[in-house]
């Protein structure tokens, strides 16, 4: 089989090798991959600054979607020909995260999705959503069930405001999610015709923060004073003393991402007189994944994306990089 491998840090050493193709084991499940997406937490392990200790070589990519291939003895979960998805972290199958559960997560502590064919316990594959094509599915294992935990995370009511930062994968699912929830949902970027294209996707009010930078004024402002009740934060330390600003009293920053460095100091008055909740965001568990799918399939859902075919990926890496694309970036393998 092919697939791609970090053998040396950065996203111009990034190879296209050749290995053997995988068997399954007892209780193991061979997935021929149909379909890859990027997040940026793939860019940042290509680079070495995930975790510059990362054991080499290594197959990239987290999130990844297929069709069964082959089972090892012992397999009742799975056939041949179910269409599937990989779950991030391969032990996290149900109930609150522990250290051992947070380990083995594709593309990092194991070998990942960007490959012909992988081999995953049974256990850790979940089945997709049947309306959802294979570049659609591949797009849920990380971002989908991000967004999907961070905005239970603020115990949402129906016309409950929700904030989202940018336009990327977990925002973008975000505010689709949300709006299934009934949700107000405000947002912010730097491109105005990013957010026309997410006013056609629900978007109820938009910011862009590069004519205006303080947009937590602007979020308190949509919200007559009050503040909005979720924040999914995406950016950081460099972010994150305006989310808590933004928030009403006893609001809720779902802190997922680290995309940006710091730019002022951690309001910490802001935390005790606003009463804040910051919920740190990792992911979620296989059970997680499948209540999530099951309102993707009720609600027929379709994530957004660009795709690309498997051999341009390090072109869509560098599409990641320069921050210009909307939603998910997907690879189709063939």
């Amino acid at each position: 089989m092919h697939a791609w491998q970090v053998s040396s840090f950065g996203v111009d050493s990034l190879e296209f090798v050749k290995r053997p193709t995988p068997q399954p084991g007892p209780g193991e499940v061979l997935v021929r991959v149909c379909a890859i997406s990027f997040n940026y937490r793939d860019l940042l392990m290509v680079k070495g600054l995930y975790n510059p200790k990362m054991a080499l070589p290594r197959i990239p990519c987290s999130d990844g979607a297929g069709e069964v291939a082959a089972v090892g003895e012992g397999v009742t979960l799975w056939e041949p020909g179910d269409r599937v998805a990989g779950i991030f972290m391969q032990n996290w199958i149900d109930g609150p995260p522990t250290p051992a559960k947070v380990k083995g997560a594709l593309g990092g502590d194991i070998d990942g999705m960007l490959a012909e064919y992988v081999v995953l316990r049974q256990a850790g594959l979940v089945r997709v959503p049947q309306h959802l094509s294979y570049e659609e599915a591949a797009t849920l294992p990380c971002a989908a069930v991000t967004a999907w935990n961070a905005l239970k995370a603020g115990h949402l009511q129906p016309g409950s405001t929700v904030l989202i930062q940018g336009t990327g994968g977990v925002s973008i699912f975000a505010l689709q999610l949300a709006r299934l929830m009934g949700a107000r949902v405000l947002g912010i970027s730097g491109s105005q015709e990013k957010l026309v294209r997410a006013f056609a996707l629900g978007l109820d009010a938009g910011h862009n923060y590069r004519e205006d930078p303080e947009w937590d004024r602007w979020a308190l402002k949509e919200t007559g004073g009050e503040g909005v009740d979720l924040v999914v934060e995406v950016g950081g330390v460099g972010t994150l003393p305006r989310s808590l600003r933004a928030i009403r009293m006893g609001g809720v920053v779902a802190q997922v991402g680290v995309l940006t460095g710091p730019a002022e100091p951690l309001p910490l008055p802001a935390i005790l007189h606003k009463q804040a909740h910051i919920q740190g965001i990792y992911v979620g568990s296989r059970r997680d994944f499948e209540e999530m799918n099951r309102a993707i399939a009720l609600t027929e859902l379709r994530p957004i994306g660009e795709n690309f075919h498997w051999s341009q990926a390090r072109e869509a890496l560098a599409r990641m990089e320069e921050a210009s694309h909307f939603g998910k970036l997907v690879l189709t393998v063939d």
